[in-house]
């Protein structure tokens, strides 16, 4: 990293040609490392919602850490035990044509805890035999995992649980593991695995349809869409509208524990939460695409005012301290001078599925009200770092 010999003032920092970021793409490495989810989530009593909020007057000029806790938001079936139309053949997201007769053991898994979720609130929530380690939230979490070391495939405990289908997408690895499933005739339907608050509707239909609910499928569709839309026009009514105002934001994925340290770029799903919370996309301004292992120069480059950490992430570095110890480029941005930092829950930050609305009015009190943000955390038992 250049030596810089005094920290520079807020807007100042140089900006350095971006090295190369090394090709090694994300799905690989998260495989290998532990993502362990937070415990607070959705089964929490407690959580921001931007009703009654303390807002700042100046988002730029707050120092200090803030929590984001989403307001509970319990599994809401758009029907009760609801009848599937089976059999149903479809072509999945990879253009592989599946016929789908039975829907009795259902294993929906990715890596963001998406597309089980979005099987309970259709209804078949009962009909679910196991889960990934992103589902958490109370009515799943006693089920067995099949995944181990945070998200790798575990082929032995899925085969165990006998699942009639499995809804998956190209998140989790090793691939071999989904393909020796399909081999052994389970009928394996792949999702799309972009995530983006345009895609959610869209998300929710492939896993209605794969589950022979099309009906229910767009109801919970149409309300997700309705509860994201309605929290997007509260957040804009409060973000700064001037762009000399406006945070500029990055999304910083962190497993200090082995090294793995990512920015989240354009098409990460990350540029999504910024941009909906009314912030700069400094990744996406460097021109970082998707998520790559982070260097030094793009953080100087990128300068960002806030980061968006998972908490276990945040923690792993042993907090805001830790991590500006043990990566100094980070330090000198304003973001480490200002300890801006704004973490929330591993399972709820990326999930974008039925509780998508509540998660973006967490982030967006975290970042202009984060006394509000900071006291319901504590209330929770969660503290910023």
């Amino acid at each position: 990293m250049p030596a810089v010999p005094t920290p520079l003032s807020r807007r100042e920092l140089p900006r350095l040609p971006l090295a190369l970021a090394a090709a090694l793409g994300l799905t690989s490495t998260l495989s290998a490392c532990s993502l362990l989810p937070s415990s607070s989530g959705s089964e929490s009593e407690l959580g921001s919602t931007l009703e009654d909020a303390d807002f700042l007057e100046d988002p730029l000029a707050y120092e200090g850490p803030s929590t984001a806790l989403p307001a509970e938001v319990g599994i809401r079936p758009v029907a009760e035990e609801p009848t599937p139309s089976l059999p149903v053949t479809l072509t999945d997201s990879q253009g592989t044509e599946v016929t789908i007769e039975d829907v009795s053991r259902i294993l929906a898994i990715d890596l963001y805890g998406s597309t089980s979720r979005i099987v309970f609130d259709l209804g078949l929530g009962a009909n679910i035999v196991g889960r990934d380690t992103s589902s958490q939230y109370a009515e799943i979490q006693d089920l067995p995992l099949v995944t181990q070391n945070g998200h790798e495939l575990n082929g032995e405990s899925i085969l165990e649980l006998a699942p009639t289908l499995i809804i998956t997408d190209s998140s989790l690895g090793p691939w071999d593991v989904v393909l020796q499933m399909r081999e052994s005739g389970i009928p394996v339907v792949v999702v799309d695995s972009h995530r983006s608050l345009d895609g959610t509707p869209d998300l929710i239909q492939q896993v209605a349809d794969a589950v022979g609910l099309p009906e229910e499928g767009s109801v919970l569709a149409e309300r997700t869409d309705r509860e994201i839309q309605e929290s997007l026009a509260r957040i804009a009514e409060i973000a700064p509208s001037d762009e000399a105002k406006k945070l500029r934001m990055m999304f910083f994925y962190a497993r200090g524990q082995s090294g793995t340290y990512y920015i989240f770029g354009t098409g990460s799903g990350a540029d999504d939460l910024i941009s909906s919370i009314g912030g700069i996309d400094v990744a996406a301004e460097i021109g970082w695409d998707g998520m790559k292992p982070m260097t030094d120069e793009a953080f100087l480059e990128a300068s960002p005012d806030l980061l968006l950490m998972m908490t276990k992430g945040l923690a792993s570095m042993g907090g805001i301290d830790g991590m500006l110890e043990s990566l100094p480029a980070i330090a000198l941005t304003p973001a480490g001078q200002t300890r801006r930092v704004v973490d929330m829950a591993d399972t709820e930050i990326m999930s974008f599925g039925p509780a998508t609305a509540a998660a973006l009015e967490a982030l967006a009190v975290a970042v202009y009200a984060p006394e509000t943000a900071n006291a319901a955390a504590a209330q929770s038992g969660g503290q910023a770092a």
